[in-house]
């Protein structure tokens, strides 16, 4: 593949939307897949899978960055990474090989009516902020529906994970780093189960174009993830996951 051959013009929508997508999933520990897969699937017309397999391949990248300076801003809780790793590894991986057999879009409506509720009820907890941060339980079981879901739905790790270890009362800025840098580890898992089963595809200009402006915000959403305070990151991502579930519903059932 040439590169030369890409103009530029046409990725610059792709730019945008990695870039808005990233800047929200670093700072808030989700959205990228969501607002990625939808533009793939939904405006582009890619299958489910081929959609997953190339966002996956890009979040290997910004996952990296965005780990990266989670960790230099100290926003990682070392213990609750470790809890999610290998169950989020096995569950993605999971998920990668049942999307290349089944279709995965039947159970994806019936996760989002889950996840605009949780949203609902972040965005409460929220607005009667202050509460005392607790250790998160449950942490396993957590990690291995969020990896599985993230690769069999094209998204889902940040708004499962993160969203569900808020409601336990776990400290904000840390949840978002520490499920931001696990992450990449589940996205390099997904990705090569992909290729495994799929092949190695053709890049695209929406592929490079989301790597561009992804890999462009990363640094930025871990500054603004160490900046927000728990009330307003409580608040935001009660935004977001709703707004972005409920899209996603009126998308599958509209």
């Amino acid at each position: 593949m040439e590169f030369a051959s890409f103009d530029f013009a046409a990725l610059l929508p792709f730019i945008a939307v990695g870039f808005a997508a990233q800047l929200v999933d670093g700072a808030l520990g989700m959205a990228f897949g969501v607002i990625s897969n939808t533009l793939l699937v939904g405006v582009i017309g890619l299958a489910p899978a081929q959609a997953s397999a190339r966002v996956h391949l890009v979040e290997c990248f910004t996952t990296a960055v965005s780990g990266i300076n989670h960790l230099i801003h100290g926003n990682i809780d070392k213990r609750l990474f470790f809890r999610l790793l290998i169950p989020g590894v096995i569950g993605g991986v999971t998920g990668a090989y049942v999307l290349t057999s089944i279709d995965g879009e039947v159970i994806k409506p019936y996760v989002l009516l889950y996840l605009a509720g949780i949203g609902i009820y972040l965005l409460g907890k929220g607005l009667i902020y202050p509460g005392h941060p607790r250790e998160a339980k449950h942490v396993a079981p957590l990690g291995l529906l969020g990896g599985f879901l993230d690769a069999a739905g094209g998204g889902g790790w940040g708004p499962v994970v993160t969203s569900n270890l808020l409601i336990q009362g776990a400290e904000p800025r840390k949840v978002v780093g520490t499920v931001n840098s696990v992450e990449f580890f589940l996205t390099l898992s997904i990705s090569a189960a992909f290729i495994f089963h799929l092949g190695i595809d053709e890049f695209g200009a929406a592929t490079v174009g989301l790597l561009i402006g992804g890999v462009a915000a990363a640094p930025l959403g871990a500054i603004a993830a160490k900046r927000f305070a728990p009330k307003h990151m409580l608040i935001l991502v009660g935004v977001v996951l709703t707004l972005t579930s409920t899209y996603g519903i009126y998308k599958a059932w509209g």
